[in-house]
């Protein structure tokens, strides 16, 4: 198989990660746009014996985080607020919804290593060896991260009234 078939195939992966990573769909199509652009220009870097996931993954966190250490320098404008009582503000129907709604909120408050750690782990089934490779870290710092990770998107959705079933799909 052709390396940008390759590529081509990890399209999904990597919108699925880009969209735990921002908030925005937008933003994470931006991402994963990038990271593509950025791959096809250095695609003489990828060496045949490496995973195209987790090459491709790497690209994404490196671009990533580039991306918040730029934002953090600059001068950041307040977040729009909807308060309760607004009349435009219609809240969800649906009890599947809310849950999963509850679920990516609490996946977004937690710290960026833990939540990138899980993503990695939980949903795109990276091993730890692969996950560990992708953030730069040892193996025994992604363990951790997963660790701690999880048992705060636990303690925060148990909080919530959810039940931890919502989240069984995030263990190894």
């Amino acid at each position: 198989m052709g390396r940008k078939k390759a590529i081509a195939q990890e399209i999904p992966h990597l919108r699925r990660y880009a969209r735990a990573l921002l908030r925005e769909s937008a933003e994470a199509d931006d991402l994963v746009q990038d990271c593509i652009e950025r791959a096809l220009a250095r695609l003489h870097q990828w060496r045949d014996r490496d995973s195209p996931r987790q090459w491709l993954f790497t690209i994404m966190h490196n671009l990533h985080v580039d991306e918040v250490r730029k934002r953090q320098r600059q001068a950041s404008s307040p977040a729009l607020t909807i308060i309760d009582g607004d009349p435009l503000a219609e809240k969800p129907r649906q009890q599947l919804h809310l849950e999963t709604k509850d679920v990516l909120a609490a996946l977004h408050a937690l710290p960026d290593e833990r939540r990138e750690a899980l993503v990695l782990v939980g949903v795109e089934g990276l091993n730890y060896r692969d996950a560990a490779a992708v953030l730069g870290i040892p193996v025994g710092t992604l363990t951790s991260r997963l660790a701690r990770g999880r048992e705060q998107l636990r303690a925060m959705l148990d909080g919530d009234g959810l039940p931890a079933a919502n989240i069984r799909s995030l263990k190894p």
